[in-house]
């Protein structure tokens, strides 16, 4: 699967301000791979502003789609107003890896609960508009081996079809590469195959 997610280094944010009716909405975005990045934008968010009125939130630590690491909160706003608004905004731009805190300065002026879930989805496509973004490829962990006079072969040919080596392993018989195969790529090694004429053992699948 390949999908966007922010293009921001751990540990840092992106972040915008709008104003609504008076009210201060400021966006903090991270990408979020886990729930801990969440957690520690969260964190920063409460840090910078600890006179503010909320800090609603919503993340999606996983692709878009994820059922599992994902949460949202109203932080004290009217239950549905702030976190699920904020979350639906994250799930419809199809992001993924993302985590959302939107911090509000109160302006004196009452939204009311409709207004509330218009100005926070709104506070947060504000920031997606703008956030840069890189394509991640999800993978899959596949094992080849081949001889020592394969490797460069074998090396060249997984560049030429996307396909990452995060590991070598060497033995006294060749080596072993480990793959991330693109999870939505069906595993054909074929015309590897025919490259080295058949002198490779892909571990746990036939090399076809």
């Amino acid at each position: 699967m390949r999908y966007p997610v922010p293009d921001l280094a751990p540990g840092s944010w992106f972040e915008i301000e709008i104003e609504i009716e008076r009210s201060r909405f400021i966006t903090w975005l991270a990408h979020a791979p886990d729930t801990a990045a969440f957690d520690g934008l969260l964190a920063a968010a409460r840090s910078a502003h600890p006179n503010a009125s909320h800090h609603c939130s919503a993340f999606v630590a996983g692709s878009p789609g994820e059922q599992v690491n994902i949460g949202f909160s109203d932080d004290g706003e009217p239950g549905g107003t702030a976190g699920r608004p904020m979350y639906q905004a994250l799930t419809g731009d199809g992001i993924g890896q993302v985590a959302a805190v939107v911090t509000r300065y109160f302006g004196g002026i009452k939204l009311g609960t409709g207004g509330l879930a218009r100005a926070y989805t709104q506070a947060v496509m504000a920031a997606l508009a703008e956030v840069p973004r890189r394509e991640i490829t999800e993978r899959r962990e596949l094992r080849i081996q081949v001889d020592f006079a394969g490797e460069a072969d074998t090396r060249d040919w997984c560049t030429q079809h996307d396909v990452t080596i995060t590991d070598a392993l060497y033995t006294a018989n060749g080596v072993t590469l480990v793959l991330g195969w693109p999870s939505d790529t069906p595993v054909d090694v074929s015309t590897l195959h025919s490259r080295l004429k058949g002198r490779l053992e892909l571990e746990g699948e036939a090399p076809t």
